[in-house]
């Protein structure tokens, strides 16, 4: 089974490697994809450990979580990237995240900010 990402991967050789080494990812799109991953897992410690202090929502960690079981995820869609690689320290990824609720598709769509500080790459919201 590929990853839940989407890349044509194993969960095991993909995303869950960052999940087990604390998001340490090497380009932007990779922790978008690892955070993609954990909300289909509703991994709720890496979401709040991969966005950025000056922006993570401890306080809505349990509603996350809760709101990431109750949806079936379809698939990640990338659509852009700017900059975010190895040898930046900002980036932006543009994506389409599919899921069932409430017996419908819905669709989220975002351009995500994303800063890499002391090597290591967080979610800091919406560009």
């Amino acid at each position: 089974m590929n990853c839940y990402c989407g890349n044509n991967k194993s969960y095991k050789t993909c995303c869950e490697v960052f999940h087990l080494n604390n998001g340490k990812t090497e380009t932007a799109e990779q922790l978008m994809r690892s955070r993609y991953s954990a909300f289909v897992l509703a991994n709720g410690d890496y979401l709040m450990q991969t966005h950025h202090k000056s922006t993570r929502p401890i306080k809505e960690k349990k509603a996350i979580v809760k709101w990431a079981k109750s949806v079936q995820w379809i698939k990640l869609e990338i659509l852009d990237t700017t900059t975010g690689l190895k040898s930046h320290n900002k980036g932006t990824v543009t994506f389409n995240a599919y899921f069932y609720e409430n017996g419908k598709v819905d669709v989220i769509h975002e351009k995500s900010a994303f800063v890499k500080e002391d090597e290591q790459w967080y979610y800091l919201g919406f560009a």
